[in-house]
């Protein structure tokens, strides 16, 4: 809203304010960017207590304005944000960065009032169009959404990849915010203070552009007022400022990045104190919401209806993820589908066929994919599933480790894994997907074997805190559960069994198959085998895979579609190593694969029924 000079004063007194908290606050920790912090430190007075509508008391109201600092470096400022509005006593700011406080470094939601951890850079964007898909598309309500990122973190891809898709999808409720303040860590930005090509680059991407003077109060809150009034495209306020503004002998020089001002601080200090036109003046008064989000529940998701198949028949497991995503989004109208142009290979498809509005097309970019998909489930506002081919995943892997800091709860479906996908070549075969995601802390992997199972590793996935992998296969595999089947996070199933068998052989998705083919081989000659499918590799079921183990003479064979590092072999390695009545063998594929017919290279690359076999006999009576 417009201010008059007064209010203009005040909201410029905060500012220094804020420059003083982070001042004194690094150089109490020792360590910390204060000069990132005092170039946006007028664009945080007046987001905060001007342009933002919020609720203080309750900072992750589902009404609120949503504020994402996607550079995280400058945490200490967004934390005396919060204390000059009342949130927590100023003097907490003094236990930045210590062990016992969770005012730390980089902002994660261990704090009430952050929805994502941020820090690595260039994420922060992504989340707030996941957030500001969802208020403009599912939610309807008049929150903002707001995210304020530093010029060197623009050059980031992630950023362009947000861009393109917050313009795609005319999020008009999106502010995007750059603090240009010129300098980057070790030499300038690329472009330093050419406001005019960061102008044109933008609007490029379906942005509104605003070029302002970033510490000029008056043009900050026209700024704000016209990107809240500008209709059908997302706003980028670029602010030009100055790394260390109003800090005497430090603004605007380079080699102060990401240190605390030492000797300089008490006399920067003094200087800012000697700025402040009336330090006793009250902060305004912050406006509520400007209106009440609808209430939400995402507990207790089901499939609509069980799963319905034959004993016998072969269906793709990614072809049973579309069938129970549709069926979870029609039980619960919060469930939503998020793809990177692949709906038509994993099945996503189904959800645009039926619930249109609940699926969200991100195209080729997969870092935005996942970042999303985030931050559409901030604040529990969604249930989000993202899927693509498992191997494209790897692209996104730092934003699912920042995902883990951030305590997000999203889903993710991977296809087309391992060199069963055949002919397309090792280009787009997912062959250390398990890995990646078993190294994720909080982290559920599953590996349904079929259709059945891998309806219920959806519903499953819908009810479970964290990150969810569901890894799915390309060719068809034999239905081998019943309907009525109960899975259980971290319980194996064993899918063949006798009372003689030698040795447990562990697989999963088309090599189940070929476990299954093998024992009956195997038995043909007189050996019995039993056959574990483990569901999910993490947890792994530790108890049931020692158990099977020791009754087959403690000889496990592994065998998986997927490299040695991080798979199944080293989650049964990982249980076992510490005992010494038990050996493993590991069958993998050991070497980058090449283009031909799946089951050729399935046997090629050692994975098959007569390399299991092979195994076998030779680890029973090892």
């Amino acid at each position: 809203m417009p201010v008059d000079a007064q209010e203009a004063q005040v909201l410029k007194d905060i500012a220094t304010k804020l420059r003083i908290h982070s001042v004194e606050s690094t150089s109490a920790a020792g360590s910390g960017h204060p000069t990132s912090c005092s170039s946006m430190a007028d664009i945080m007075s007046v987001l905060f207590f001007n342009t933002m509508k919020y609720d203080v008391a309750e900072p992750k109201s589902a009404s609120n304005d949503r504020f994402v600092l996607s550079k995280g470096h400058a945490a200490p400022i967004l934390y005396a944000a919060w204390a000059e509005a009342g949130l927590f006593p100023v003097s907490e700011l003094q236990k930045l960065r210590k062990l016992d406080s969770d005012l730390e470094g980089h902002p994660t939601p261990r704090l009430n009032f952050i929805d994502v951890a941020t820090g690595s850079l260039g994420q922060g964007l992504s989340v707030a169009c996941g957030m500001a898909y969802v208020g403009k598309n599912l939610d309807k309500a008049p929150y903002r959404t707001y995210c304020l990122m530093g010029d060197g973190e623009s050059m980031e891809g992630n950023v362009w990849e947000a861009m393109t898709f917050a313009g795609f999808y005319k999020l008009d409720n999106l502010c995007a915010i750059i603090d240009v303040n010129r300098l980057g860590q070790s030499d300038p930005t690329p472009l330093q203070h050419d406001m005019e090509q960061y102008k044109n680059r933008v609007e490029s991407f379906g942005f509104h552009g605003i070029v302002v003077d970033g510490h000029d109060i008056n043009e900050l809150v026209k700024a704000f007022d016209e990107a809240a009034n500008t209709k059908g495209k997302p706003t980028c306020i670029l602010a030009k400022t100055f790394k260390g503004h109003d800090f005497p002998e430090i603004a605007d020089l380079m080699n102060w990045h990401g240190k605390a001002l030492g000797d300089k601080s008490a006399s920067v200090v003094e200087h800012l104190k000697g700025l402040l036109q009336n330090a006793s003046a009250p902060n305004p008064k912050i406006e509520g919401p400007s209106g009440a989000a609808p209430d939400v529940s995402i507990k207790d998701v089901k499939l609509s209806s069980p799963p319905n198949y034959k004993l016998g028949d072969a269906l793709a497991t990614r072809q049973a993820y579309g069938t129970a995503l549709a069926k979870v989004c029609e039980n619960n109208p919060r469930v939503i589908a998020l793809d990177g142009d692949m709906k038509n290979s994993t099945f996503s498809q189904n959800v645009t066929k039926q619930f249109p509005e609940r699926y969200i097309e991100c195209f080729i970019c997969e870092q935005n994919l996942v970042g999303v998909g985030i931050g559409a489930a901030c604040r529990d506002r969604t249930v989000a599933f993202v899927s693509t081919f498992a191997c494209f995943l790897t692209r996104a892997f730092d934003n699912f480790r920042m995902g883990v800091i951030s305590q997000t709860n999203i889903n993710v479906a991977g296809s087309h894994c391992g060199v069963s996908i055949g002919e397309d070549g090792p280009s787009q075969m997912a062959l250390e997907d398990l890995a990646m995601f078993r190294t994720l802390p909080g982290a559920t992997v599953f590996y349904p074997s079929d259709a059945v199972a891998t309806e219920r590793a959806v519903e499953l996935a819908a009810n479970t805190k964290g990150i969810t992998f569901i890894r799915l296969s390309r060719p068809a595999t034999t239905i081998v559960y019943a309907n009525d089947e109960v899975f259980e996070i971290g319980k194996a199933k064993v899918v063949k069994q006798s009372d003689s068998d030698k040795v447990l052989v562990v697989a999963a998705g088309v090599t189940l198959d070929e476990a299954v083919k093998a024992a009956k081989n195997l038995e043909a000659s007189g050996v019995n085998v039993r056959v574990l499918d483990p569901f999910t590799v993490k947890p792994l079921d530790a108890e049931g895979v020692i158990k099977n183990a020791l009754e087959c003479g403690g000889r496990i064979v592994t065998v998986e579609d997927h490299y040695p590092e991080g798979g199944i072999g080293s989650a049964v390695a990982d249980v076992v190593s510490g005992r010494r009545d038990i050996v493993l063998k590991k069958l993998c594929v050991q070497e980058v694969p090449r283009s031909g017919p799946p089951k050729i290279l399935i046997e090629k690359y050692g994975i098959g029924a007569d390399s299991i076999v092979k195994a076998v006999n030779e680890i029973k009576d090892a």
